[in-house]
């Protein structure tokens, strides 16, 4: 038996105002995120800095060692591999974050144990820094999966301004487990995957989801969640390829068509998120948030005028957000 432990790293940052309420509807969170994103209420460059420059875990070095955290979670599932861990066995993985402050470390103990089910032991200090050490739970592993799962970790770690600092989990080729399958329904695990996905528990969300998907792969809907949920960890190419076979599936799938769309916005591929709100628009003529989105993507392509009449229309078919950026860009 051996431990294989990965330690160092950080990844690119998450917002922390990304948060969403409990989930009716992926399609309005997608939305309420692209509008945060692109309206003027966001703090200043000055306030942006003055935080930052707080920060114990800084922003540059989330975003300098993204790629670097992806190859490590894939480094890490290889040494398991080599001790004998076999693809979607059960494993509980050991973690630990650093800090400067004992009182973020709580806070971020509370939040994962509230909503991850994660055990935390209390915070310690070590020469310049404080440490908490917890445990994961049992969950089935592959390597994407690993990835995925530690993304959202570090996601975490940066919004309460805490480090991941390292993380492993016990490989016996002798005494491998893994998911009994048998009587269970893609349902039922599309359904543990909304849980997790409204408790911002990317990793589980998308653990469970993949399930659902190896039970059902023609789910749209668990496409779209799962999708959903690696766009939050900012894993964009890989969502993109959800919300494509999503629609692949169903071509005039609605909430894909709109979800893909913000992704496309977010790489800057302007141009190709017209074409999926075009098409939304020709489906659901009154879709007044297909209307708001494409005005914030007009807006960005320097199309002021069609981005006005876009809000326009949008406020009209009843868009809560419409008016704000009429008052602001279209006086």
């Amino acid at each position: 038996m051996e431990i294989v432990r990965n330690f160092g790293n950080t990844n690119i940052p998450c917002n922390a105002g990304r948060h969403s309420t409990i989930m009716t509807r992926l399609l309005n969170i997608c939305l309420l995120i692209f509008l945060f994103s692109s309206c003027s209420s966001q703090p200043t460059e000055k306030q942006k800095a003055e935080t930052m420059n707080n920060r114990y875990f800084s922003e540059e070095d989330f975003n300098t060692n993204y790629g670097k955290e992806m190859v490590s979670a894939i480094t890490v599932y290889e040494r398991m591999t080599k001790s004998g861990f076999k693809e979607n066995a059960l494993a509980i993985f050991d973690f630990d974050f650093t800090s400067d402050k004992k009182e973020k470390l709580d806070s971020l103990a509370k939040f994962l144990t509230d909503n991850y089910n994660f055990k935390l032991k209390s915070p310690e200090k070590e020469e310049d820094h404080w440490i908490v050490h917890g445990d994961a739970i049992e969950l089935p592993y592959t390597e994407d999966i690993l990835m995925f799962w530690a993304l959202d970790l570090y996601c975490k770690g940066y919004e309460f301004d805490c480090r991941l600092n390292g993380y492993g989990a016990l490989a016996d080729p002798k005494n491998l487990t893994y998911l009994n399958l048998e009587n269970q329904t893609a349902d039922g695990f599309h359904k543990k995957g909304i849980d997790a996905l409204n408790k911002r528990d990317f990793g589980a969300a998308i653990i469970y989801f993949t399930i659902a998907l190896k039970l059902d792969p023609k789910r749209k809907t668990t496409l779209q969640a799962r999708g959903y949920c690696k766009n939050e960890i900012h894993t964009w190419k890989a969502a993109r390829k959800d919300y494509d076979k999503a629609l692949e599936i169903d071509p005039n799938y609605v909430d894909a068509l709109l979800i893909r769309a913000t992704n496309k916005d977010d790489a800057g591929e302007h141009n190709e998120a017209l074409q999926d709100y075009d098409r939304v628009i020709h489906l659901e003529p009154k879709n007044d948030l297909a209307y708001f989105n494409r005005g914030n993507t007009k807006f960005n392509l320097g199309d002021k005028k069609g981005a006005c009449d876009d809000w326009a229309k949008a406020k009209s078919l009843g868009s809560p957000y419409a008016e704000d950026r009429l008052n602001a860009e279209c006086k």
